[in-house]
């Protein structure tokens, strides 16, 4: 009986080591990576510098971490695993050894068995000769089972042996590289120690200068103090200044205290009116400024009606020392116009021989941003405004079709494209007022009479329109003399 040993090619390839570090990182809570080159030579992998923090902060997390690195090496952890592996390593050899004992006990057996069927069969004849033959197949048949499993024990062996062999490779490298690794972060750690040492004294020697730089600095100040004081002293005029600084602040306290009197004033004369007027037929309605219009109303149901009435209005001064007819204000509304700002209106109501006045609480108001707004017209030769006219000579006109109303230097024109309906220089003869009407429309309404027997009634787009008209054309006609 014949032994078969199947054969086989060593196909197990060396694995890559693990990567250990050969120099302890003094910036990460690990070792750095690591990889062997030829001839088992330690190729540090290159890092990317990262921006730390403080220097001092970095030196007490690199010492801290030397101190725990000093305590215990990671390598350490990876030699006890490789013992561990050669001792499996080991158990699995006697395994296999133990194993070979009944595998060749077994061939005996066969063997035995085998001679003792074919004794048999040279005995035996008939169908009990061809039950022979097939247990001597059956047995043959066990025997290359057998010699199979002998072989893949063997190859089993072989590498258990070559794992063996290699874990015990690795555990010498795992112990010389801790031994290496425990050197190397001596020699670092004590590198460290003594370059922390070298920054300590550094440092110490650093903030020791800054001290007394900073002491020689605010001793430096005190006496520029001291002399700057005694300059004071010597220097009388700063009381001056001092003095003026306490008189602006006493002119915009009185200027504060006149503008909080003046309404105190106002608020009492309309108290003192309104008193008066309990037991009066009429009172004003509306808004005391520029752009508005007044109008009279009744107070009483017993007051006779204002279509029955005289009405006259009149221009004050702001003291009410003196006052002056405003020319055709005959109605009960009155469209306040750039003249009055500044003055206080009286209007003097007369029904059935009593003569009832009734007074504004204070001088009108002017609008808000008209007088930037001239002022901004004034720097032009020719201010144009789109006009519609309402009458001409007394008669009302048909057409509302938009007019230009130029207001120049020189003179004023009226247009509508290339047709001029009016063109006047400035003159004595000339007028321009607000529109005398009891209409609610009157604020945008101007009265221009060029010269005699022309005339016309102007209907602006705004109230700022026609209050800017007429306060550049009298500034004009000012300048003309007229």
């Amino acid at each position: 009986m014949t032994k078969i040993s199947p054969e086989f090619e060593e196909t197990m390839h060396m694995e890559g080591i693990l990567p250990v570090s050969v120099d302890v990182s003094f910036a990460s809570n690990q070792f750095p990576k690591y990889k062997l080159g030829p001839d088992n030579q330690i190729l540090e992998e290159p890092q990317d510098d990262d921006q730390g923090p403080s220097l001092k902060e970095v030196i007490e997390q690199e010492t801290a971490q030397l101190s725990e690195q000093h305590k215990r090496l990671s390598v350490r952890d990876l030699a006890c695993k490789f013992d561990k592996n050669l001792s499996s390593a080991a158990k699995l050899s006697d395994e296999a050894k133990l194993r070979e004992v009944p595998s060749l006990e077994g061939h005996v057996l066969l063997k035995k068995l085998r001679d003792a069927l074919e004794y048999l069969k040279g005995r035996l004849a008939g169908r009990n000769k061809e039950d022979v033959e097939k247990a001597i197949s059956m047995v043959e048949a066990l025997a290359v089972k057998l010699t199979q499993k002998e072989g893949e024990l063997i190859q089993e062996k072989f590498e258990v042996k070559k794992l063996a062999t290699f874990l015990k490779q690795a555990s010498e490298d795992a112990k010389r590289l801790v031994n290496q690794e425990k050197s190397f972060a001596c020699a670092e750690i004590e590198s460290a120690r003594a370059v922390v040492q070298r920054i300590g004294e550094a440092l110490e020697e650093q903030e020791k200068n800054s001290d007394d730089s900073n002491k020689q600095d605010v001793e430096g100040l005190v006496e520029e103090v001291q002399e700057a004081r005694r300059i004071k002293q010597l220097h009388q005029p700063s009381k001056v200044l001092g003095m003026e600084h306490e008189l602006r602040a006493l002119r915009a306290t009185i200027r504060e205290k006149s503008i909080i009197s003046a309404k105190l004033q106002r608020e009492l004369t309309m108290c003192k009116r309104a008193a008066e007027n309990k037991s009066c037929f009429y009172g004003l309605d509306g808004s005391e400024t520029l752009g508005s219009f007044l109008r009279i109303k009744c107070a009483s149901d017993v007051a006779p009606p204002l279509s029955k009435c005289s009405i006259q209005w009149y221009r004050m001064s702001s003291d009410c020392s003196w006052k002056q007819v405003i020319t055709g204000a005959t109605k009960s509304i009155y469209a306040l116009e750039p003249l009055d700002v500044g003055r206080t209106l009286q209007v003097e109501v007369v029904s059935n021989g009593q003569k009832v006045n009734l007074m504004t609480t204070g001088p009108i108001e002017s609008a808000a941003g008209l007088g930037t707004h001239v002022e901004t017209l004034l720097r032009k030769s020719n201010s144009e405004f789109n006009v519609t006219i309402s009458q001409m000579n007394g008669q009302d006109y048909a057409s509302n079709s938009v007019h230009v109303f130029h207001v120049g230097k020189m003179r004023m024109k009226l247009s509508r494209g290339w047709i001029t309906k009016a063109r006047e220089n400035y003159s004595s003869s000339m007028q321009l007022c607000g529109v005398r009407d009891d209409r609610s429309t009157a604020t945008k309404a101007l009265f221009w009479q060029g010269r005699k027997g022309l005339s016309f009634m102007l209907m602006f787009e705004s109230e700022r329109d026609r209050n800017a008209a007429i306060m550049l054309a009298r500034k004009y006609a000012n300048d003309c003399n007229f």
